[in-house]
């Protein structure tokens, strides 16, 4: 009886269990490396067996989790070729959406995103680094990349994108935090502003390109 309740967990079920491991995941909640039973699923995340048993194929297929035999599932283990591969699959995908982004975005987008670069920067000179504006300035970051992509309307693109940036936000949780680069983030972002401004898709692309590149290399330690 339990097999048939497990394989028809609605699908709203299915999605809540994968947001709220998702979430614990980004909260540290559980943390890179380690070692989970579908039982510790059930109680990190207050769901049914049966929605944990459809969640681990899916978080399989996505990098997410491994199994590993004789020893369990293992949340995804942070290493070169995981920080090589996210920063790579990141790079090809914002370098083609940024260009689509300058030709089609409105001057008040722009403005938009300008605007509440400025603000942090403003913030920082004022208040310093502090636990709030760090959190703030994190979201304005996040905000920049994902209006990129979410501005070319193609929701395979956006799905694998938030996959890997799950994987993104997992390496900078571990090995490089906004913290003490406050500053200079939001100044890289405003080149890639001021790029975009001159609707230039070789130019935005390019300052893109650059910054994505900086995010690796603070990664692998190289900078």
């Amino acid at each position: 009886m339990e097999r048939q309740s497990d394989e028809r967990v609605p699908l709203k079920l299915r999605e809540r269990a994968y947001d709220s491991f998702t979430r614990h995941l980004l909260a540290h909640d559980v943390r890179p490396g380690q070692f989970v039973s579908q039982r510790e699923l059930v109680e990190l995340t207050g769901l049914p067996l049966g929605a944990i048993r459809e969640l681990v194929p899916r978080l399989e297929a996505e990098g997410l989790i491994k199994t590993v035999p004789q020893r369990g599932m293992q949340i995804a283990h942070i290493d070169v070729n995981l920080i090589r591969d996210a920063y790579q699959f990141r790079l090809f995908l914002e370098k083609e959406a940024v260009m689509l982004f300058v030709q089609t975005a409105s001057d008040e987008d722009i403005a938009e995103l300008r605007a509440a670069h400025e603000e942090i920067l403003a913030r920082v000179e004022r208040e310093g680094e502090t636990p709030e504006l760090i959190a703030d300035a994190q979201a304005v970051d996040w905000n920049l990349h994902d209006t990129i992509i979410d501005a070319l309307g193609n929701v395979i693109i956006a799905k694998a994108y938030r996959v890997n940036s799950i994987k993104i936000r997992l390496i900078r949780q571990e090995l490089t935090r906004i913290s003490g680069l406050v500053a200079s983030v939001m100044r890289e972002h405003l080149g890639i502003i001021a790029a975009m401004e001159t609707r230039d898709p070789a130019k935005a692309a390019e300052a893109l390109a650059a910054h994505i590149t900086n995010a690796r290399n603070r990664a692998m330690g190289l900078r």
